[in-house]
């Protein structure tokens, strides 16, 4: 029987469920102390609900949840205004992650923290260490970095809308394919991340310029460009160096364990150590 490893994105799925889970309850977008703990028991029953229905939709052989490190990244340090802005998340939710984790492990699903990154990064370093092995992955996330990692072996589901975000996902909605997205995204800039592009190039520009040129190093290179393109181009290198840095996804992070521990089944499987 062949590996087909799930790498559930944790806290996306717990912040979009407990934002589920509040909304009802939210007055003038504060939550009432008496209401939280009734919240966090909804959103704790609800997320193993989901975990429920994630294993039987994907049928993993083996399975992780995986979370952020509970200090600041080293994006952080790179770019300081890294996600500025936006809503933490709630100090409540915070101290219940623990039992959820729980929750988590009657499935026998067993949570991953890191020590230092995002768990993008982490999940982008199980992923590709998976798929180099030609063995599939399945990664559960909302999140459309992952959409870069797109290949044969590796595939986004998102749970909440339950479909599958694929190469034709990609192309329709960024007009570009996967192995692209990181150029696009340097030049147009993340918004959600706070991380700057360059200033007035948007996405049908971007795509346009990366489909005319075949990378962002090519469109960098050409001596062919509009006066205009190429003089923002130039006044952006500095952010663009940056952008790409904080958009790339690390590969190399050092595991630390052998995945055949991380079985769902108790069946024999292949050693992805």
């Amino acid at each position: 029987m062949g590996v087909h490893l799930v790498l559930i994105d944790a806290l996306n799925l717990i912040r979009r469920i407990y934002a589920v889970q509040e909304r009802p309850f939210l007055l003038n977008n504060e939550l009432a102390e008496n209401t939280k703990k009734q919240v966090l028991f909804n959103t704790q029953q609800a997320c193993a609900l989901a975990l429920g229905k994630i294993i039987e939709q994907t049928n993993p052989t083996h399975i992780l949840a995986v979370f952020d490190s509970q200090a600041p990244c080293w994006r952080y340090q790179l770019y300081p205004d890294y996600k500025k802005g936006r809503k933490k998340m709630p100090e409540h939710l915070g101290n219940k992650l623990g039992d959820i984790q729980d929750e988590f492990m009657k499935q026998h699903v067993d949570s991953l923290v890191s020590d230092q990154d995002e768990a993008d990064d982490l999940i982008a370093t199980l992923a590709i260490k998976v798929a180099l092995r030609n063995q599939k992955v399945t990664i559960i996330s909302t999140d459309k970095c992952f959409l870069s990692l797109l290949n044969q072996n590796i595939h986004v589901y998102d749970y909440f809308n339950r479909r599958y975000l694929d190469e034709h996902y990609v192309q329709e909605k960024f007009c570009v394919k996967p192995d692209l997205l990181m150029d696009l995204w340097t030049l147009t800039g993340d918004s959600t991340n706070k991380i700057p592009g360059v200033p007035g190039i948007g996405q049908v520009t971007a795509s346009a310029l990366l489909k005319e040129h075949g990378s962002l190093t090519a469109l960098l290179s050409a001596t062919d460009l509009k006066a205009t393109i190429r003089n923002k181009l130039f006044e952006s290198a500095e952010t663009m160096t940056i952008g790409k840095k904080l958009l790339t996804l690390k590969t190399d992070i050092p595991i630390g364990f052998n995945l055949k521990d991380k079985l769902l089944h108790e069946e024999e499987h292949a050693n992805l150590s």
